[in-house]
């Protein structure tokens, strides 16, 4: 299933993208895509569910219909960092014996097709195409073999990072990962069953039409499984909760000389079969 959560700011309902591409509420069904809603068993009713006989949404989906970002509830945004051994060594760092986990804030997340805000000051905005992994069981210590048992389903995440803050103000990448409007989320959340071998999808991003990253999950350091039983030592996932996984080659900060965002500019990513956002970049409120 691709599910989803449809309309203005604040007051996004639940939905699926049909085989149509339409979108179907899931409002009479369940209050949102969180928390419970994200179990094992709720998606299992869902998807039982006879898609032609929910309400049909007017408009199309990221053509006039805004998407939200398709998971509510969430309590904590985990990103990996340096996953990707190219990547490392573009931004000049070892590729790291362990997990590198570092946190964005929630307030950072957005939809998938909403703007992209400059902090004050920027000069050093970037981008990075990540999957993220959305956790449907929650728990703690979760045994590597079982931990794909834990995931609600995959979306596309930007990992948009001032790298100033990040790197040269004063320690900690939290600074300059969490701006507001940092962390997009979606199209959809797409659950296990239709996403495929999550360990071999293209990604790609582009910046006013120009290819910037091209990659595939295939070469990531630590696969899923690992991170979540390697987060879960440190605390307790729950319902909601996305863990980011990392970013292939092709990041400003590792072009020469670097290339940072601008205002005006659009971002266009995506991942194989889990869909495109678009984001137009904008100046500081």
């Amino acid at each position: 299933m691709k599910l989803l959560r449809y309309g203005p700011k604040g007051q996004e309902r639940p939905g699926l993208l049909d085989a149509e591409g339409r979108v179907r509420s899931l409002s009479g069904i369940i209050p949102d895509l969180a928390g419970e809603a994200l179990l094992p068993g709720s998606l299992r009713r869902i998807a039982a569910l006879d898609e032609a006989a929910l309400p049909l949404v007017e408009g199309r989906p990221q053509q006039g219909l805004r998407l939200g970002p398709c998971v509510a509830g969430t309590q904590k945004f985990i990103a990996i960092g340096l996953n990707y051994a190219d990547h490392a060594a573009e931004s000049g760092m070892a590729v790291p014996a362990e997990p590198v986990v570092f946190n964005k804030w929630t307030s950072s997340i957005s939809g998938p097709d909403d703007d992209v805000e400059l902090p004050r000051g920027s000069v050093k905005t970037d981008w990075e195409v990540e999957l993220g992994v959305v956790i449907g069981q929650g728990g703690r210590y979760i045994d590597e073999a079982r931990a794909l048992e834990h995931v609600a389903g995959y979306c596309v995440v930007n990992d948009v990072s001032e790298r100033e803050w990040q790197t040269e103000r004063g320690g900690t990448w939290d600074k300059g990962k969490g701006f507001d409007t940092f962390g997009p989320v979606g199209p959809w959340l797409v659950t296990p069953d239709e996403a495929g071998d999550v360990a071999a999808l293209g990604m790609w991003l582009e910046v006013d039409g120009k290819r910037m990253q091209t990659g595939s999950t295939a070469t990531m350091i630590f696969g899923v499984a690992e991170i979540i039983a390697y987060v879960s030592r440190f605390l307790s996932l729950t319902p909601g909760d996305i863990l980011t996984t990392g970013t292939p080659p092709g990041v400003g900060m590792g072009m020469r000389p670097p290339r940072y965002l601008k205002a005006g500019e659009v971002v266009r990513l995506g991942i194989d079969g889990l869909g495109v956002q678009t984001q137009r970049v904008v100046a500081p409120r």
